[in-house]
């Protein structure tokens, strides 16, 4: 497992550019709001932590992790946020369902990061139980929030470049 013996909020903060300059986007998922508020609880406090003004964080919720691929493309249409990030959990149930969520949402995601110039960073838990969200989302593998919102950071300032 990848994030076995591996925390997901530890990040080198003198390695990072400092978010100050840049404006973000969040749009998350409702279901699973357990798990989705811890991911979006990590993501917003690292995004402060590394100099981002909390006025420039933007929250917008949608029912499910299918739909974050819409919430997401209306938020790169205006282009006033540097970065993007996709905040969902889908949890491994009886039907195929599962796998055809994470196969589209993982291809939308993509998707828009080909034809738009906004990064969206993908921070959609694809797990098989809900104690493997619960570890991932603030539990004993750390955030996987944290994680991403240190590559939103990371891709906005590239984006400058």
């Amino acid at each position: 497992m990848a994030t076995e013996n591996h925390n997901l909020s530890e990040y080198d903060k003198a390695s990072i550019p400092n978010a100050k300059d840049f404006r973000f986007g969040i749009v998350v998922s409702e279901w699973n709001d357990t798990i989705t508020e811890g991911l979006y609880k990590g993501a917003k406090e690292a995004l402060l932590d590394c100099g981002a003004i909390e006025d420039h964080i933007v929250r917008w919720n949608v029912p499910g992790s299918f739909e974050l691929i819409y919430g997401c493309k209306k938020m790169q249409q205006p282009k006033i946020f540097d970065a993007i990030i996709a905040i969902g959990s889908v949890i491994q149930g009886e039907t195929k369902h599962f796998d055809f969520v994470c196969e589209g949402v993982t291809q939308g995601i993509k998707d828009l990061n080909i034809i738009n110039d906004t990064p969206v960073i993908f921070c959609v838990l694809t797990d098989n139980n809900i104690q493997q969200s619960i570890d991932r989302s603030g539990g004993k593998h750390g955030n996987k929030g944290t994680e991403a919102a240190v590559a939103a950071i990371k891709m906005a300032f590239l984006n400058k470049q």
